[in-house]
Order: C-alpha cells, then sequence, then structure tokens
C-alpha cells in the first residue's frame, strides 16, 4: 500500500474516537523519534478499523510497514516481532504519562498483531486478553460479524488455545449445503484445530509420528532430541508446555462460526489435544489440518483416494498420492516446501460418515498452511460450493449426505491463499 492509498485508507476513519486516539498517540513525545514504530502503529490499526484482519501477519505486516520481500521467511527474520515488542513498550509509556487521562487504551496483546481497545477504567480492572472486541468502522451489521469473531479468537487463541470445549448459547442458522450435513442444527458438532506443537515436535525430532504415538501420555518425551543444547532446550521445552495452533486454523473457525450464526450450544471448538478415541463414536466433526499436524485425521485416510505423503520429515517436499489416478490427472500432486513462500499448494475437502455411520465429518487439510486456509474458506463462499456441486454432477442440494473428497489447487502469495481451482473430485457411498 502506498502512501496515497494509506491517506485514502485513512480518511474515513477521522470520526471514529478509536482513530483520533491513535493519532494523538503518534504525535506524542513517546513516538516523535520513532517514525517505524509509529507507522507500524497506524498500519495495524487502520488495517484493524477496516476489518482487514487477514493482513495482520507478520510477513504481511514485514512487507507492508519494513519493506520486506513478499516471500521473506518471518522464521529466520524477527524484526516484525521485534518492533512489536518495542511498541508495546511506547504504548505502555503513553498510557502511563502523557495518555494517563485518555478515555480510551488501545494494546497489542502478547501472541498477535491484532489492536485492542478498552475504556480506559476498565482496562485498569480487567484481566490481561479479556479484551473487548474490535468492531470495524462504520461497517454494515452483515460485514461485522466475521471480523468481530476473528478478533475475538484470535485474541484468545494466540494466549491459550481456547477453552477445552467452549461453547455458549446462542442463535442456530443452518449453513447451504455441504456444510449443512454437518452443523445439522441437531446433532453437536466438534471443530477440531491441528496441534502446532505436535508438528513442530516432528520437524525437530525428524519423526514422522502417529496416532497411535500421539495418543500415548509421554508423546512429547519421546519427540525430544537426546542431547538439544541450551537453546534448542527452551524451544523444545515451550513446545511441549504448550498448546499452539495456527492462523490458518483461527480463520476458517472464524468463518465458519459466522456461517451457523455465531457461537451456540451444539458447536464447540477443541484441540486436538485434547480429544479420545471414545468421543468420536457419535455427533459431527469438522478436522482442520493433515495428519502431520492433527492426526486424528489419520483415522479417515483408509477412505480417502488423496493422502498426504512426506519422505524425511522436515526436509523433504510433501505431496498427495492419487491412489487411483484418472484420465487426465496426475499420480502425484506436489505444493510449496515451506509455509510463506510463494507459489502453487494444494489442498483437499473431504465430507465423509463417522464410524457409526450417526454423523458426519469434514476434513479440510493442505501440504502447507496456505493450502488449509483454502479448503477451510471455500466452501464458506456460495460461488465455490456451486463450482463443488458442479465438479460432483449434482443439480441441487441433496437432502441427503453425499460423502466426497475434492482436491484443489491454489497460488500463494506472501502467506495468502489465492484463486482455488478444483483440479479433481471423487464421490463416496
Amino acid at each position: 500500500m502506498t502512501f496515497g492509498q494509506n491517506e485514502v485508507s485513512r480518511a474515513d476513519l477521522i470520526d471514529d474516537p478509536r482513530w483520533q486516539l491513535v493519532e494523538r498517540i503518534a504525535s506524542s513525545l513517546a513516538f516523535q523519534k520513532s517514525t517505524r514504530l509509529r507507522e507500524l502503529l497506524l498500519h495495524i490499526v487502520e488495517r484493524a478499523l477496516h476489518g482487514h484482519l487477514q493482513e495482520l501477519t507478520e510477513q504481511l505486516i514485514g512487507h507492508a510497514v519494513l519493506g520486506k520481500a513478499v516471500d521473506y521467511a518471518p522464521v529466520e527474520d524477527s524484526s516484525v516481532r521485534v518492533h512489536i515488542r518495542q511498541l508495546r513498550l511506547k504504548l505502555h509509556e503513553y498510557f502511563d504519562g502523557e495518555g494517563r487521562s485518555e478515555p480510551l487504551v488501545v494494546e497489542i496483546p502478547k501472541g498477535t498483531y491484532v489492536p485492542v481497545f478498552r475504556p480506559m477504567q476498565s482496562s485498569l480492572a480487567a484481566p490481561h486478553g479479556e479484551a473487548a472486541p474490535l468492531l470495524p468502522a462504520r461497517r454494515n451489521p452483515l460485514g461485522v460479524a466475521v471480523p468481530w469473531m476473528l478478533c475475538a479468537i484470535l485474541a484468545v487463541a494466540c494466549l491459550m488455545l481456547w477453552l477445552r470445549s467452549g461453547s455458549v448459547a446462542g442463535t442456530t442458522v443452518l449453513p447451504s449445503w455441504p456444510l449443512s450435513f454437518v452443523f445439522d442444527g441437531k446433532s453437536r458438532t466438534q471443530i477440531v484445530v491441528a496441534d502446532s506443537n505436535y508438528g513442530m515436535l516432528r520437524i525437530i525430532s525428524k519423526k514422522a509420528g502417529s496416532l497411535e504415538a500421539y495418543l500415548k501420555p509421554d508423546f512429547q518425551s519421546n519427540f525430544m532430541p537426546q542431547s538439544p543444547g541450551p537453546h534448542l532446550g527452551r524451544i523444545t521445552s515451550y513446545i511441549a508446555s504448550s498448546m499452539l495452533t495456527s492462523y490458518a486454523d483461527v480463520a476458517i473457525v472464524g468463518s465458519l462460526m459466522s456461517l451457523v450464526g455465531g457461537p451456540q450450544d451444539r458447536v464447540s471448538v477443541r484441540s486436538a489435544r485434547d480429544l479420545r478415541l471414545r468421543d468420536l463414536d457419535q455427533g459431527n466433526y469438522v478436522f482442520i489440518g493433515s495428519p502431520g499436524s492433527n492426526p486424528w485425521v489419520a483415522l479417515f485416510e483408509s477412505q480417502l483416494n488423496f493422502q498426504e505423503s512426506e519422505g524425511v520429515v522436515g526436509e523433504d517436499m510433501k505431496y498427495f498420492r492419487n491412489k487411483q489416478p484418472r484420465s487426465g490427472e496426475q499420480p502425484r500432486y506436489q505444493g510449496l516446501r515451506f509455509t510463506g513462500t510463494a507459489g502453487e499448494d494444494y489442498c483437499t475437502i473431504a465430507l465423509l460418515p463417522n464410524e457409526r455411520r450417526n454423523g458426519s465429518v469434514l476434513i479440510f487439510q493442505g501440504l502447507q498452511q496456505e493450502g488449509t486456509e483454502a479448503a477451510g474458506l471455500f466452501l464458506t463462499d456460495a460461488s465455490n460450493r456451486l463450482r463443488l456441486a458442479q465438479a460432483l454432477g449434482l443439480k441441487s442440494a441433496p437432502k441427503e449426505p453425499v460423502y466426497f473428497e475434492a482436491l484443489l489447487r491454489i497460488s500463494a502469495v506472501a502467506g495468502a491463499p489465492k484463486a482455488p481451482t478444483i483440479v479433481a473430485t471423487r464421490s463416496f457411498k
């Protein structure tokens, strides 16, 4: 975004008290000598107030504010995290001094790049992490739903991986096919997000892992290197003792929740770490991630034609193996080498019956996070659902479950998925 575009996009915020606060902060003594921090603050608040929370990722911020290359690797470059940490200190300095009498407080909770606004009084009393939702300025009610949910989910998910089985009573709105067979308003639906810690432990140990290994009480210790050294030891210790998921999972959960009318008593979000085999006996499930980050997906692999495969964990590129190629199809579909790089990636969407056939299971998996995000968001778009129905030969929304699998190809730019295309489909009875 150029300077001129910034001025235009910020012009419609001049009457918003939150933007007025941020402009006062940017002009304060604490920020006079910090041009970069001032622009960083203005950028993330402007994007948030306009509802573009999907742009508040480390990679996109680095490109927009710090001038990083579009495909730079945040794993190797911590400059955004360093600047955000400095920005938090500057904000603290402002509200402790010059901004002590401000009616609002703006904060950036640890673990996220989404700014949060609170009344000054409530900010003194409210526990850290219980921030009021940040609503975009001048948005219609329909446009507010998704940004609100994403902001609330991001704020909580970056500090702790949801409530273990958190659900809130609300209004049920049945979504369109095929989501209607997972969110049916009758059965309980559990959204199971990936365990990013498990994926990282696999890479560190170079072990393939399995659901059997994952279910063992001491599975973390079995994935720890024998002599990690002090630096790697601290990292692995943190990974083993925390619960993290990815931005892709957060984006998918927010979008799905918006389609079913917000949180409700029949929908809950759980970590893959908290699930047990007996939980799968009944009800509907949504699994986000491939077996490498959500090992529960391995339970359904035998029913799938497109299966994720990899060689040496963390070294070889992952791909989808086409078990029974049809005319014009490839035997394997290989995607990005790493999350955050530019190029093509692949993902799959699968709707299957649960083991007892008394509920449905929806699976979103990608070779990298961009693919997983694309798979989950694909069904939230009505035109995409129509394209999928046509690819499966459906002339109207089926009244009974039609189980299927679809392979999608997407383009990834700066960690964001674009232009999903249906490559192949399979129908199951």
